[in-house]
């Protein structure tokens, strides 16, 4: 076993984490990750994957992959693909070059040709302006005289009417508004409840009372693993959440009467019932690894 296996074997152990649940955060198979603990690299697809399986295992307990590759860098095998980026870079770069040259010379005849059109097209303006429209002018002004509208006091009259009609019904409405208020007050619809009722170890249980519904929101602020499952144990959720990947995941439990949830860093993991935050009943820098049971009381019973 090498050192860099000795590591990461026991800061998973530390955080009582067995291979198969390190299988199901990182998606790696377990026969690579006893490879990697110990030290034999020959299993896998080649050195490519074996720097992507470890940097995948050391994030998952919460490690600098950075550091991990430096520290360890005499035992992690090095790819031999790293100048081919630049390459790339400067062939396209060239590319890119040569075309946009090749793009101005074909534009430029066509921009001679539109000056072209364009000038004679002001000169043919010009021309009509000068000899054609003043005697259009001249003839429209003669032929066209002043028009004059003259108002209705009929229809002032029916204005004033209709002014006065809806002034009284608009009173109306609001005296029938104020009377459905004062008959019909308003009833107050109890606020929803969420309260922790026991505690122990790093197992923790809240009752949910007066709720709608039954929506579960888990939010990352750092490098975390969530299991989410309903009371038959049927699982809803199970996966990574990071600042960099998915932050966030909801999980909708209608029909549901109990939610566990399984937080594998609570410093690192808020969680939201119907939006409102869960406060943790275990202090999460007490117990990072955290067991909670929501039970959920539908309004009616």
């Amino acid at each position: 076993m090498t050192e860099l296996g000795n590591r990461l074997k026991e800061e998973r152990l530390a955080k009582g984490l067995s291979l198969e649940d390190l299988q199901s955060i990182t998606k790696i198979q377990k026969r690579y990750l006893i490879g990697i603990e110990e030290g034999n690299y020959s299993s896998m697809p080649g050195n490519f994957y074996v720097r992507a399986f470890v940097k995948q295992y050391a994030e998952a307990l919460q490690l600098n992959p950075e550091e991990i590759f430096e520290t360890y860098k005499n035992e992690i095998p090095a790819t031999h693909n790293e100048d081919l980026p630049e390459k790339l870079s400067r062939v396209k770069t060239r590319k890119t070059v040569t075309e946009g040259s090749s793009k101005i010379f074909d534009i430029i005849p066509k921009v001679l040709i539109g000056v072209f059109i364009i000038g004679a097209a002001g000169l043919l303006y010009f021309f009509f302006v000068n000899n054609v429209g003043d005697k259009a002018n001249d003839q429209v002004n003669e032929e066209n005289e002043p028009v004059k509208f003259v108002r209705s006091e009929n229809l002032d009259k029916a204005d004033e009417t209709e002014k006065e009609n809806t002034k009284e019904n608009e009173e109306e409405e609001k005296n029938d508004e104020q009377k459905t208020v004062e008959e019909n007050p308003v009833v107050e619809t109890p606020k929803q409840e969420l309260t922790a009722v026991q505690n122990s170890g790093k197992n923790s249980i809240y009752d949910l009372k007066n709720a709608d519904k039954f929506v579960v929101k888990l939010v990352s602020t750092g490098n975390t693993w969530v299991s989410v499952k309903n009371g038959s144990g049927i699982s809803k959720f199970n996966g990574m959440l990071s600042n960099t990947g998915t932050q966030s995941t909801e999980v909708d439990l209608a029909g549901e009467s109990k939610a566990v949830i399984v937080v594998g860093n609570a410093v690192g993991t808020e969680i939201y019932v119907n939006d409102q935050k869960l406060e943790y009943a275990i202090a999460p820098a007490d117990q990072v690894v955290q067991n909670i049971t929501i039970q959920y009381v539908p309004k009616n019973e």
